[in-house]
């Protein structure tokens, strides 16, 4: 094969951030220079997320926030234990199918108050800090709480973000004050302030966790909801708790990957790594239609599984063991054929999230994920919180037969996962590539990147993606033109976009290799960077 030459896409851009000690990628410098900071006062790797994570909430509030949900992936360098926590809300306990479509529904909306479910990360946050870190919850939201009171210029890509989501913000009240108070969206530069926000946050970091799911910010969340037309009451807030998990993994060539359980979509990339582990990928150049075709094909097949198979484990039986056998994935493998792509089509979902993460000096190493689902979730703001509320619940389906369909307490099929490996019990890396249906396809072509092409942790990164989603298979234009052709031929519905796009999600990574040195990259899709120490 021709070999790759290692070489990032133009002269300059981006290089690989080296340290020996802690280390953070985010997707934003405030968010992650906060989390360098808290390293530096003695708190982990633990710590430092859930201080970049609440950061986040306040610099880029159309992607993540406290009315979203919050996964993490932690591991325990002293005895090569990987934890997993599952942040995630579930539906209001007087949501049922027969309501909805009573009222005429028949398909969960996309917006609106009727997809609000519980927002688990500030719980989720609290506890990370209490079970996993060292510093105070009321240290770690600090600095989000200073952003906000004080204000944040705002930076190029949530800009356009914003810009893109005026006339949703402008069908809530709520919403129009807290993120339109000049009528329009704030553009790149201009300084923003959430009053409103930062008093929830004061009220988090006076209180704790339960501050916020009972007394008057919960009140204010159920009261905005049900007067919005959805059901999510005080008693659905109060009762809400974290769900501590075993992370579910396969082994990728040695290394080891893992991912939260369902009802995450982790199990999919999981599937595709054990289906692309068939193939000698390494012989393939890694912009080659070859490549390509095979990597699109094992998602075709992951997929299936996940839309007809993965719901809440606590409603209905999950085959997760059977579909991570690598007996499964050769079965699957038959199935591929090299010169013509299958058809296949999946529901549409969300694409913006927030990911990070932060590896300590002792090596511990957190993989940490929080999302509104949709730009602005559910579009609604509770009112005088400054808390903008997830779409989580369009997720679910209004078939009751269905895995996934929606049932009271139940929590739905979830896009967002942290992805973290191991090798020999040792931290590998902390990864991850947020954007809806484009997360495990994320992670399959970042992990292939660095495994079978041996590229630097920015070169894994900044490589071009490629997202197949809904029968269009989506190339970045840096990739060579007779690959694209080539892949038409076999079949594909190829869509050439820009050279950096959006679509492709945005990946965070840190590796830490053999010697203990941390090696960082972070996506120039997104307006972050990577710090070390």
């Amino acid at each position: 094969m021709e070999q790759y030459d290692g070489q990032r896409p133009d002269f300059g851009g981006r290089s690989t951030v080296l340290g020996t000690k802690g280390a953070v990628a985010c997707e934003h410098p405030r968010a992650a220079l906060a989390g360098i900071r808290v390293l530096d006062a003695g708190g982990n790797a633990a710590d430092a997320c859930v201080a970049m994570a609440a950061t986040m909430a306040v610099v880029a509030p159309m992607t993540t926030g406290m009315g979203g949900d919050a996964f993490l992936l932690f591991h325990e360098s002293e005895t090569g234990r990987v934890i997993g926590a599952n942040g995630s809300g579930r539906a209001p306990r007087s949501a049922t199918v027969e309501k909805l479509k009573s009222r005429g529904v028949e398909h969960m909306p996309e917006r609106g108050a009727l997809t609000v479910t519980v927002p688990g990360a500030v719980r989720l946050w609290g506890d990370a800090a209490s079970s996993l870190g060292r510093l105070s919850l009321s240290k770690l939201l600090e600095p989000a709480r200073e952003a906000a009171e004080e204000g944040n210029p705002v930076s190029e890509v949530v800009a356009r973000y914003w810009k893109e989501d005026e006339e949703l913000l402008g069908r809530d009240e709520a919403a129009v004050k807290t993120f339109l108070p000049r009528g329009r969206a704030p553009e790149s530069g201009e300084m923003f302030h959430q009053p409103d926000l930062a008093r929830t946050i004061r009220a988090v970091m006076e209180g704790g966790a339960d501050a916020f799911y009972e007394g008057e910010v919960a009140a204010n969340i159920a009261r905005s909801v049900q007067r919005a037309g959805g059901y999510l009451a005080e008693e659905d807030l109060a009762s809400h708790e974290t769900t501590w998990v075993e992370p579910i993994s396969t082994d990728y060539r040695g290394v080891k990957v893992h991912e939260i359980p369902p009802p995450g979509q982790g199990i999919a990339a999981l599937e595709m790594l054990n289906i692309l582990e068939g193939y000698e990928l390494r012989e393939l150049h890694p912009l080659s239609a070859e490549r390509i075709h095979l990597e699109a094909e094992a998602k075709k097949l992951a997929y299936a599984d996940l839309h007809g198979l993965i719901g809440d484990p606590e409603f209905s039986e999950v085959p997760t063991e059977e579909l991570l056998s690598k007996k499964y994935a050769a079965r699957l493998r038959e199935r591929i054929s090299l010169g013509k792509a299958a058809t296949q089509a999946e529901p549409v979902s969300g694409t913006d999230t927030t990911y990070l993460c932060a590896v300590d000096a002792e090596g511990n190493g957190c993989s940490f994920i929080n999302s509104l689902f949709m730009k602005f979730g559910s579009g609604v703001v509770a009112e005088g919180t400054g808390v903008c509320l997830q779409n989580r619940g369009y997720s679910f389906h209004l078939d009751e037969g269905h895995p996934n369909a929606l049932a009271p307490a139940k929590r739905p099929l979830h896009t967002i996962i942290p992805g973290l490996a191991t090798k020999d019990d040792n931290l590998w890396a902390t990864f991850g590539v947020m954007g809806g249906h484009m997360q495990p396809q994320g992670h399959v072509q970042l992990l292939a990147n660095l495994i079978d092409y041996d590229m630097s942790p920015q070169q894994a990164v900044d490589h071009p993606r490629h997202f197949h989603d809904r029968g269009t298979l989506l190339l970045e234009d840096r990739g060579s033109e007779e690959a694209a052709e080539k892949l038409r031929r076999l079949g594909h519905d190829v869509r050439i976009g820009a050279p950096y796009e959006i679509p492709t999600g945005g990946a965070q990574l840190i590796r830490v290799y053999e010697d203990g040195v941390r090696a960082c990259g972070s996506d120039p899709r997104k307006d972050g960077c990577a710090l070390a120490q």
